[in-house]
């Protein structure tokens, strides 16, 4: 602004440039200002700001710099060990240098923070706002931020323990923080759900990629797990389940439900996804679009997932494999070769379309071996190359052939899930023959053996989480949820994993946030 005032004034002549040479005419004036008090007034500025809000909330596991950090969500637990490393995932298997000054915290923690401003700023200028604006609308509205919050908090309340309370914008710095009592921020998720339930859309009235409020009572009920109340998730789970508003798929649908797959992996394609595309389970999805500004990321899920097969001679890229992976992560061996059953059609889940095991020459550059399957390779090390892999995040764009980026929505919450969260209260509360009824549902869908009372146990319905969500679920979360990360991670995937004990059941805090917080102790979690 000062050096178009002076060019212009240049022009005037040295006599005017003197006479009018004040410090007011220096000062900028803007004439609007881009603030949460000129902007959440009006449907349009809080619809602006919620679009802002849920694009920080896919920054959780979008993030591409560091590529690895989705590792940090599977390695180093009970079903994925390191493949092709990029370095901020090494803590999380190799824990013995997991400390203060940890990246891969340091950047959750600072997402998280970042989804609760963000939400604080909607919900104050909801309370704020004209009364021209319609009371239901900014209930609504307001009870959308009130989920991210929650969310947000049910995240650091797990990996992180007691932290800092903030119910209020904060628009200025702070140095006084302190931790609130874990019990206090548990009441305050709940709080938050419990009012934002009755105030959302349910997803049959909700725009597509909102939050209904059924994504709420799946929230509640894992909330009220973790807080050791499984009668409270058990009623609120079963009120989900009882609505009828979702249902499991149990038949083909989709845009290629003529080409060969089953029902299960249709869930995970392109243009099958979404609610409005006849996925009748998901809950929760947070949507991406190829061709739309802004609707597409450089998310790491298939580059973490899919294996780097092209790097075999007579492998090329290709669809069918699921575009190109790097394999910075492999299932664990207890996953590959001992979760499902050995014939792939006593479990969908573990049918060829779900987990790929085989692989066949497809490099027509290679006639040789074109068509053959790939076995017996010599004198490489295949562990990120050729290995079993989940297909969900298959994904592949002909004007991408690299695969940088991503146009898969990320399923965060489906019916499948509730259906676990549900068996758990249950089997937490005694109730093994219910439990059994609610894991057989999955079970039936997947045409896999039913169970009975006496296979409910915590392990086994986490084994069942494995076979129903691997590549869905963060599995480092429900892991340290249900107190369970040091014993199957060490029994089951112990040759990967090094220096785990009960310390690492959290995370550490930021040394730097510590650092910064000169007018209050926020102390560090034990062990760091």
């Amino acid at each position: 602004m000062k050096r178009i005032a002076l060019a212009f004034m240049g022009l005037l002549g040295t006599a005017q440039v003197l006479s009018s040479c004040k410090k007011d005419y220096l000062e900028e004036k803007p004439l609007s200002l881009y603030t949460p008090q000129t902007v959440l007034v009006d449907s349009l500025g809080f619809e602006a700001a919620m679009a802002g809000l849920q694009s920080v909330v896919r920054e959780q596991y979008t993030s591409d710099g560091p590529q690895g950090l989705l590792g940090i969500m599977q390695e180093g637990t009970d079903v994925a060990i390191p493949g092709q490393v990029q370095g901020v995932e090494v803590p999380y298997y190799n824990y013995t240098l997991l400390n203060s000054q940890d990246q891969g915290a340091a950047y959750y923690w600072s997402w998280a923070y970042r989804t609760i401003n963000n939400a604080n700023q909607i919900i104050a200028g909801a309370a704020a706002a004209p009364s021209t604006l319609r009371q239901g609308y900014k209930n609504r509205i307001s009870a959308e931020a009130r989920f991210f919050r929650a969310y947000a908090y049910d995240f650091l309340a797990t990996l992180y323990g007691a932290v800092p309370l903030i119910d209020t914008p904060i628009s200025a710095p702070r140095t006084d923080f302190t931790r609130t009592p874990l019990n206090t921020v548990n009441d305050f998720i709940v709080n938050d759900l419990t009012t934002a339930i009755p105030n959302l859309f349910s997803a049959n009235k909700a725009a597509s990629g909102r939050i209904t409020s059924g994504a709420a009572q799946h929230l509640l009920g894992q909330v009220y797990l973790r807080m050791n109340q499984p009668d409270k998730a058990e009623a609120v789970l079963q009120t989900l389940i009882n609505s009828k508003v979702y249902s499991l798929v149990s038949a083909r649908y989709g845009v290629r439900a003529s080409q060969p797959g089953d029902y299960f992996s249709d869930m995970f394609i392109v243009g099958n996804q979404r609610r409005n595309q006849g996925n009748t389970e998901i809950i929760w999805g947070i949507e991406q679009q190829l061709n739309v500004p802004g609707a597409q990321t450089n998310a790491q899920q298939r580059r973490m997932w899919v294996p780097g097969y092209y790097n075999i001679k007579g492998m090329a890229i290709a669809d069918s494999l699921g575009g190109r992976g790097i394999g910075r992560m492999r299932l664990s061996n207890w996953v590959d070769y001992q979760l499902y059953p050995a014939n792939e059609n006593a479990d969908m889940r573990n049918s060829r379309y779900n987990l790929k095991r085989r692989f066949y020459y497809n490099d027509p550059n290679q006639p040789s071996l074109l068509g053959q399957r790939v076995t017996g390779l010599k004198g490489t090390d295949t562990i990120f190359y050729i290995t079993p892999y989940t297909t969900k995040w298959n994904q592949y764009n002909p004007a991408d052939v690299f695969g940088y980026g991503t146009i898969k929505d990320l399923p965060m919450m489906r019916l499948g899930e509730t259906y676990l969260l549900l068996a758990e209260a249950q089997f937490k509360q005694g109730k093994t023959s219910d439990a059994a009824i609610s894991i057989n549902a999955l079970r039936t869908r997947a045409k896999a053996a039913q169970v009975s009372a006496s296979d409910i146990t915590l392990n086994f319905i986490l084994d069942e989480r494995v076979r129903e969500l691997i590549g869905e679920e963060q599995r480092r979360i429900t892991l340290v949820r249900t107190g369970t990360l040091v014993d199957r991670a060490t029994r089951l995937n112990g040759a990967s994993i090094t220096g785990l004990t009960s310390n690492n059941l959290l995370l550490p805090i930021p040394q730097s946030t510590i650092d910064l917080n000169t007018n209050a102790t926020l102390t560090q979690n034990p062990g760091y």
